[in-house]
């Protein structure tokens, strides 16, 4: 068995063809003895994992990567066989993909770390919530990196053979002209940032665009039926109110959606909709947006509930026979972009959304500064379908540059 794994091992980096990589690479290092990469499912964690290996480690010949999901891990211990690859094979750096599958990983990775101060170890795997919660106990130990969809950025340089370098926020609103020159090469960006509002959030889009939405909506089922129910226990009748949540949050504006209203449309009692928002929070498929009013009346207005991407939003959308409504798109887009970025957003009674700092107006090309005219805070309005924009407006896609 252990040449089968070995012989998969060589082939999938053999496979490997992409000389592209993700924004996490650059900043992945395996400084630490334990390292773990989480984000949902469907996002690279895996190629990311592999690629490293093939660029960084392979010539070496010190490194192992195996999947913990395989058969053999019924009747072996995972202890047992990253021991005999440390000491008798000699291998140095081990990567454990789907580490989710085996029971007690957590418990063994900390065996291990305690045992081999000359060895380290990368786990990953495609729930997030066993990885989440797993990894709370070594968190003294672990080195935690989180990978998310592709940014249109990423999406533009996968697609055209690129080398498009990421643009600070900072760079963005102060100096908007400057950004968008370094976007020169890039002939027909609108067409191509629609393009990527619809099937350009998971790396998959690359091997088959025309199976695109099927293989989202296996993502959507495998997070739901398996991952869910596996890790709370939960029968089909209680999992099918998270696909119920899923497809309102499809079919209305980013943000008319909170914990009462939903509550009621959905049947059941607030603190189960807030625990069922907090558990598809944490596997990736939605997002919490809180109010900026601070205070006592900031605490009594609920968090904004809106989908994690807009390629969920067109996935979904297939099922229910309708498009998403622009406005929808554009919203979700911008507010994705920023928090994928690790900048913090919220929505605001002076605008749509603000950071701590900066307003901002989301639109089309139309939209008008109305709104704004009475904001002190430096404020912008972001506009869609435009490349050359006036004073205080910026094009949407450049957000996508963030990452």
């Amino acid at each position: 068995m252990y040449r089968f794994i070995t012989e998969t091992f060589h082939r999938l980096v053999d496979s490997l063809t992409l000389t592209q990589t993700r924004y996490l690479y650059s900043s992945f290092n395996l400084r630490n003895r334990l390292t773990g990469l989480i984000g949902s499912r469907g996002v690279g964690k895996t190629t990311l994992l592999l690629q490293y290996i093939k660029n960084e480690l392979f010539k070496e010949g010190k490194s192992y990567y195996f999947s913990a999901d395989l058969v053999y891990f019924q009747q072996t211990s995972l202890l047992k066989f990253v021991s005999d690859l440390h000491l008798i094979e000699g291998y140095r750096i081990i990567f454990i993909d789907e580490i989710h599958k085996y029971q007690g990983w957590n418990q063994e990775l900390k065996n291990l770390y305690d045992a081999f101060p000359s060895l380290k170890i990368v786990f990953s795997g495609s729930s997030m919530l066993d990885l989440i919660e797993g990894s709370h106990d070594l968190s003294r130990r672990a080195k935690m990196y989180r990978l998310h969809g592709l940014s249109f950025r990423e999406y533009l340089n996968f697609t055209l053979d690129l080398n498009l370098k990421p643009i600070s926020f900072q760079e963005i609103l102060k100096d908007t002209t400057s950004s968008l020159n370094q976007l020169k090469e890039v002939n027909r960006i609108i067409p191509h940032f629609e393009d990527y509002l619809k099937i350009g959030y998971y790396p998959f889009v690359f091997e088959d665009p025309h199976s695109y939405y099927e293989k989202v909506s296996r993502v959507i089922d495998k997070t739901v039926f398996e991952d869910i129910a596996n890790y709370y226990n939960l029968k089909t009748p209680n999992l099918q109110y998270f696909k119920r949540l899923l497809t309102y949050l499809a079919s209305i504006p980013p943000g008319d959606l909170n914990i009462h209203n939903l509550a009621k449309s959905l049947g059941i009692d607030h603190k189960t909709v807030e625990n069922y928002v907090s558990i598809l929070g944490s596997v990736g498929l939605i997002r919490e947006m809180r109010p900026y009013e601070g205070g006592s009346s900031g605490i009594r207005k609920p968090s904004k509930i809106l989908l994690n991407n807009t390629n969920l939003i067109h996935t979904l959308q297939q099922y229910l026979g309708q498009q998403p409504s622009k406005g929808m798109e554009r919203e979700l887009f911008f507010i994705q972009s920023l928090q994928n970025a690790n900048i913090e957003i919220f929505y605001s009674k002076q605008a749509d959304y603000r950071t701590r700092q900066t307003v901002f107006e989301i639109g089309g090309r139309n939209k008008n500064k109305d709104q704004l005219k009475t904001i002190k805070e430096p404020s912008y309005l972001v506009k869609d379908d435009i490349i050359h924009p006036l004073k205080g407006e910026i094009p949407l896609f450049l957000f996508g540059f963030l990452y």
